[in-house]
């Protein structure tokens, strides 16, 4: 299984000791072997995808691969302490994508079979993804995924739909919908593949921009649209027909009802750094009430947090802090 798992030592790397402090990366559970995972008591299994071979196939800026580390250089050194939980969380390792990110960077955008090329490296990582995400679920762990590219929505989906054998919904902030045409697999169109292949079933994508929804995006959804549903983020600002508290309760009851799939697109938050970077989107403080919300839910199974990319932002750093502050959200009483 194509899973590099962290000793102490790696997450020794990413902590800053600091005398009469305990930090998480001193106390968080690891694990080395499978075995080990199935008598963990921790209920939240973090993982990490460094990738963007599949935001690279969806001709977008590459970078989403550094978020993994980002995301431990500022989780590590969140302080221990009665308001952050410890014992609920497991960094267990990442996904190892190395070749397939090698192979990427050596393909020419210019070459006509590189949608093919990449697109057949975007489903080695589907592989990888669901393989692993279906051994954690069926461990009884709730996978908290850090990409990479939105692609990996598949292989979540996919994972936990095999694990309990039958397809799952799925809630998603995000500026877009990723329900694109099924052409060549990149980061666009993790959902409609999930979708045609029946891991998902409903699906509700929360402050979609209708600047960069196409006409046939929003046709597919309104043909689907008992299991495809959506807002806009334009009607909070400008109508009275939702706002996100609604939103929030909306999703809940087309989604939640069974298993299903927590994701966020972090190009939904306003000038964060990430693939899709946006001027206008939610604030950061609207992101973490997102997550907390749907991420305590007793039928959430995974969470994905994508498309972070720290060289698109002014002070890189931000990146990794911001997606820790959404994670540890979850582990507060």
């Amino acid at each position: 299984m194509s899973l590099q798992f962290y000793q102490r030592e790696h997450l020794k790397k990413h902590t800053h000791w600091r005398w009469g402090e305990e930090k998480l990366g001193e106390v968080t559970q690891i694990v080395e072997s499978w075995d080990a995972l199935e008598t963990a008591t921790a209920k939240y299994v973090i993982l990490g995808i460094p990738e963007d071979v599949g935001v690279r196939a969806n001709y977008g800026k590459p970078g989403a691969a550094k978020a993994w580390v980002a995301f431990l250089e500022a989780f590590c050194n969140i302080q221990n302490n009665k308001f952050t939980n410890a014992a609920q969380i497991l960094i267990l390792g990442e996904i190892d994508v190395n070749e397939e990110m090698q192979d990427a960077k050596q393909l020419e955008i210019d070459d006509p079979f590189y949608p093919t090329k990449i697109g057949s490296l975007v489903k080695q990582i589907d592989d990888k993804v669901s393989e692993v995400i279906q051994k954690i679920v069926s461990l009884n762990k709730i996978p908290i995924v850090i990409g990479g590219g939105h692609n990996n929505a598949y292989g979540n989906l996919k994972g936990v739909s095999t694990a309990i054998n039958q397809p799952v919904n799925c809630v998603n902030l995000d500026a877009h919908s990723d329900f694109r045409a099924m052409e060549h697999r990149h980061s666009g169109n993790g959902f409609s593949y999930a979708f045609e292949d029946g891991f998902l079933k409903n699906y509700y994508m929360i402050g979609l921009h209708k600047n960069y929804t196409s006409q046939k995006v929003f046709d597919k959804l309104e043909e689907q649209k008992k299991h495809l549903r959506f807002s806009l983020f334009e009607d909070y600002l400008f109508t009275n027909k939702s706002n996100l508290t609604e939103t929030f309760k909306e999703a809940q009851k087309h989604c939640t009802d069974t298993s299903f799939g927590l994701e966020l697109d972090l190009d939904a938050i306003e000038q964060m750094g990430s693939s899709a970077m946006s001027p206008s989107g939610v604030s950061v403080s609207e992101a973490r009430q997102y997550l907390h919300y749907f991420g305590k839910h007793k039928n959430c199974a995974y969470i994905h947090v994508c498309e972070g990319n720290p060289l698109r932002e002014l002070f890189p750093a931000q990146v990794g802090k911001t997606i820790s502050y959404l994670i540890s959200d979850l582990l507060s009483s």
